[in-house]
């Protein structure tokens, strides 16, 4: 979808501040529908949870199909955000459950490049439908290939090897996770709306005012959850195995890292469209040999991992990352289709050989019977990630934007690469910074193996 912005925004009468929210409120979705997911796990067996995403899926696409109103679309996006919450960990799940432990980092390589191959194909696949068809064609065909393709294989292949329990949801932590990590994405959307409508010289007060109470509500949210967490006999995730400093270095990147690595989507696609005049096809084409070559590097680095453990294969792979996103700041504003092209097949490389490895060691560090919780909960933190990447990044080109004139004209084009520097530079201190919390956490963990 985010290839289709520029046409999406010209369809609807919405500007980039709002037309982002297709992408985000799905991957918000996908991100609360995650945390229940240790609870399906446990209470459903997997099969019956892969149906009820498949009808999901379906059903969502035919709301985007036959909607003709930006809410419509939005409420599509909700129901296929909860199917592709169910569906991820459930894969992840069978990955950690029934993979012998040597293969794991292998296994879970392959289930990230299952992962990233779809968002890495999908601005191709986006700009090239819409090319030559309507763009809800898209939808049309995606149907009858979740039907006749994934339902066969998944109702023949997907094998129950454990007895469920009875466990019961927890509404009111439930709730909780909506709120806040809903709370938390919708005040970074209004705080963006709030400094661009003030640098346009409007009203901004309001989008100030609603910013502050979703900081306050999702901030509280989040510390009722885990104040409910501690004290609840079946909580829905438990977070004991958190009070691992090494555990929550791992996951802090794994939050930030997606900011970058599913927010490019976005970035690219929409500055080659409003900066470098190019085409949706085109735009679509300057994603694919990063996202989708370097997704096949993710079994790579699965191996690498299995073979020679997390440090240098993770820390070296990210200093790659560093490396092209610091070239896409120096180029900024000089970029060319093909240079951009360039830095970001570099960026993808090492983002799928270390991304998955993350995860996979900070599993590993934990008791295997918190494996559903820590699986929901560096799930949960990767879409959230990816939700407020896009958020971010779609709010510094909103505010470079302000004021610039018509979409077209030659001071809009300017003032968006102008936002391409400014949201470069964000990107680099977010990857930084997580390179950091990954090298501190393998030294402590170096020095706890030297001390046992």
């Amino acid at each position: 979808m985010t290839v289709l912005f520029p046409e999406l925004m010209a369809e609807f009468h919405v500007d980039t501040a709002t037309v982002q929210w297709i992408t985000t409120i799905y991957l918000l979705v996908v991100g609360v529908t995650m945390p229940i997911s240790s609870y399906l796990n446990r209470r459903f067996t997997m099969k019956s949870t892969f149906i009820a995403a498949v009808i999901l899926a379906v059903l969502g696409s035919c709301l985007m199909i036959v909607g003709h109103s930006f809410p419509v679309i939005l409420c599509a996006r909700v129901v296929q955000g909860v199917g592709s919450g169910i569906a991820t960990p459930l894969m992840i799940n069978i990955i950690l459950e029934q993979s012998p432990h040597s293969k794991v980092g292998r296994l879970m390589g392959v289930g990230s490049l299952v992962i990233t191959v779809a968002p890495a194909i999908g601005p191709t696949v986006g700009g090239s439908v819409a090319s030559v068809l309507p763009w809800r064609s898209i939808f049309v065909i995606v149907i009858p290939v979740v039907l006749l393709v994934s339902l066969p294989i998944g109702l023949v292949c997907i094998h129950q090897t454990r007895p469920t329990q009875p466990t019961k949801l927890n509404p009111l932590q439930f709730a909780a996770i909506v709120i806040g990590l809903s709370g938390l994405i919708l005040a970074l959307n209004q705080t963006g709306v709030a400094v661009s409508t003030a640098v346009a010289g409007g009203a901004w007060a309001s989008a100030a005012a609603i910013a502050a109470v979703s900081l306050a509500a999702g901030v509280g949210a989040l510390v009722f959850f885990a104040w409910s967490s501690r004290r609840s006999f079946s909580p829905l995730i438990r977070l004991a195995w958190l009070r691992d400093p090494v555990v929550l270095l791992h996951l802090l990147p794994y939050t930030m890292l997606p900011m970058v690595g599913i927010g490019f989507g976005y970035v690219i696609t929409n500055l080659a469209q409003l900066s470098l005049h190019t085409t949706a096809l085109v735009a679509g084409m300057l994603v694919l040999p990063g996202a989708l070559l370097g997704a096949f590097f993710a079994p790579v680095g699965g191996m690498l991992y299995d073979k020679h453990g997390p440090t240098r294969p993770i820390l070296i792979a990210f200093a790659c990352c560093i490396a092209a996103v610091a070239l896409m700041l120096v180029f900024s504003m000089h970029l060319t289709p093909v240079l951009l092209a360039l830095f970001y097949f570099v960026f993808g490389v090492g983002y799928a050989l270390g991304f998955s490895n993350i995860m996979t060691d900070a599993i590993n560090g934990i008791h295997r019977e918190f494996t559903p919780d820590g699986n929901a909960v560096f799930n949960t933190a990767l879409q959230f990630g990816g939700a407020a990447g896009t958020t971010l990044f779609s709010t510094v080109f909103a505010i470079a934007q302000a004021g610039a004139g018509a979409e077209h004209s030659p001071a809009f084009a300017h003032a968006t690469a102008v936002g391409g520097a400014w949201t470069f530079a964000v990107m680099l201190a977010i990857v930084c910074v997580a390179w950091v919390c990954l090298f501190a956490a393998f030294r402590m963990s170096a020095r706890r193996a030297a001390r046992a």
